[in-house]
């Protein structure tokens, strides 16, 4: 009997049955019905739409209601500069800029500083901001209008975000935190803070926000869900994605901590060739007879899942990779090394776009338009953080 799976916001373990994992979570499943409404609104469905990466949310038929209206939405993500980012990082943020170019909407991006130095007990506070700043590069990288794109680091806006917070924080009791959060007698107080810091962006504007993330985040914004509307603001909407597998097979999710697992944004041609030669999880037989002969199996090859993820978005190429596989006349190398140079491409292009950003950190953190009205104005007015005398 196959072991049950965890999701958890700090454990992903076994393979995710995410049918279930939307009825045990509470989530809307993101129907046919849902995805043409977004088609007839984008002009087009995002590869990770039309694959069922992203395949479950909350309250996303109240944003596209919001759009329609003319009220609009905004968009919130984040990443906790821990340590160089891989693959698995990156590929939100490439949905996030979809649905910011189709929507024309702000998006404001949490580089959690902060968090991370609570969070790691190794990790001095000049390391973190170190992979903060490198982390922010590979997020300009990807492409955001900077005119309406906020990337802040807590360390550096908490001014701005602490009068709020405090409000926050007053309507969540730590019995709820560590229900959610999974803290112990041992938690520094610092993490146990940080849920009324997090939700904090969700209230930047008098609209709706829409999270985008992976599906184990989702516990986190519950939290929100319960409180907001007693502070005058919406109940943040998500949209949830499946796990990007690790090289090694389809259980868990990718870890940084195993570099075996994960394909790094920096990461150089010759490592990627080793790494999805070495440990990509093939759906092949043990020879080239056999596989010739009974073919392989593109549900539990790695390097096809990742090509039906991201790496291969002409439908008709990947149907043709699939056919070419289950009947033996693609081998399991031959898939490897079409992964291979796909996504050597990408990283390439990744690298150049990462050099240029470092010109442009300024105008996404400041001096953007968007950034020059948060620093300036700040998100609320002084009545609305009720500082007014």
């Amino acid at each position: 009997m196959a072991e049950e799976f965890i999701v958890t916001p700090w454990e992903v373990r076994g393979r995710v049955d995410y049918d279930k994992l939307i009825k045990v979570f509470g989530t809307q499943p993101i129907t046919r019905e849902l995805l043409n409404r977004i088609e007839g609104l984008t002009g087009e469905l995002h590869v990770l739409l039309r694959r069922g990466v992203f395949f479950s949310h909350r309250d996303l038929d109240l944003v596209l209601d919001d759009y329609v209206s003319g009220r609009g939405f905004f968009l919130y993500t984040g990443r906790g500069p821990s340590g160089p980012m891989h693959i698995g990082h990156i590929i939100p943020f490439i949905f996030t800029k979809w649905l910011q170019d189709k929507f024309k909407v702000n998006v404001y991006i949490m580089i959690t500083d902060d968090e991370k130095y609570w969070d790691e007990p190794g990790m001095s506070l000049k390391e973190v901001r170190k992979w903060a700043y490198e982390n922010t590069l590979d997020i300009i990288a990807v492409g955001f209008d900077p005119d309406r794109t906020f990337i802040f680091h807590d360390i550096e806006y908490i001014g701005k975000l602490y009068p709020m917070a405090v409000k926050v924080a007053k309507k969540i009791n730590f019995n709820t935190a560590r229900a959610v959060f999974g803290f112990t007698g041992s938690t520094n107080i610092g993490l146990i803070f940080y849920p009324a810091l997090q939700i904090v962006p969700t209230f930047f504007e008098r609209k709706r926000c829409l999270i985008p993330a992976a599906i184990d985040q989702d516990p986190y914004w519950r939290i929100q869900r319960d409180i907001a509307e007693s502070l005058g603001y919406y109940k943040t909407a998500a949209i949830h994605s499946k796990f990007m597998p690790p090289l090694t097979g389809l259980e868990g999710k990718m870890s940084s901590s195993k570099p075996e697992t994960a394909i790094f944004l920096h990461d150089d041609p010759k490592t990627v060739r080793f790494k999805i030669m070495r440990y990509a999880f093939s759906g092949g037989q043990p020879t080239v007879e056999l596989h010739r002969k009974l073919g392989g199996n593109p549900d539990i090859d790695v390097s096809f899942q990742w090509l039906k993820i991201y790496f291969e978005p002409d439908d008709a190429k990947l149907r043709k990779i699939e056919e070419d596989y289950r009947s033996g006349r693609m081998l399991t190398g031959e898939l490897k090394e079409y992964l291979i140079e796909r996504i050597n491409e990408f990283l390439e292009e990744h690298r150049a776009r990462r050099e240029e950003a470092k010109k442009l950190v300024n105008l996404y953190m400041y001096d953007g338009e968007l950034a020059r009205r948060m620093w300036k104005e700040g998100p609320w007015s002084l009545e609305e953080l009720e500082l007014k005398p």
